[in-house]
């Protein structure tokens, strides 16, 4: 079993920043692969940023260069820095860990960019 727990979301206003994180637990191995996702209210998930265990980031191209991804593998925790956000990033974000073929997710947690 895996467990994903994302943190840090909020209300931010536009221009701000903000801190996500995701705690892993469970049977979690050295090599994976984990990320964020989001969706916003009426579309469909998309890819924020992944991040290997090596420390390989992979970003969509309209995440760049706002967005940071990292980790942490000694805690099995991701981080996803947001910067200059703009209400158009208002979603739920959504911890991802890919792992041996298998995909896991956390219950994500809300970002909301609104004056």
């Amino acid at each position: 079993q895996v467990q994903l727990v994302e943190s840090g979301g909020g209300l931010v206003q536009p221009g701000g920043s903000l801190r996500l994180s995701c705690a892993g637990s469970g049977s979690i191995f050295s090599f994976n692969v984990m990320g964020w996702y989001r969706q916003a209210p009426g579309k469909e998930r998309e890819l924020v940023a992944t991040i290997t265990s090596g420390g390989a980031p992979n970003y969509a191209d309209s995440m760049k260069p706002r967005f940071t991804i990292s980790r942490d593998n000694a805690k099995n925790t991701v981080y996803l820095q947001m910067n200059s956000l703009k209400p158009e990033d208002t979603a739920v974000y959504y911890c991802n860990l890919d792992q041996r073929g298998y995909y896991y997710w956390g219950k994500g947690t809300l970002v909301t960019v609104s004056s």
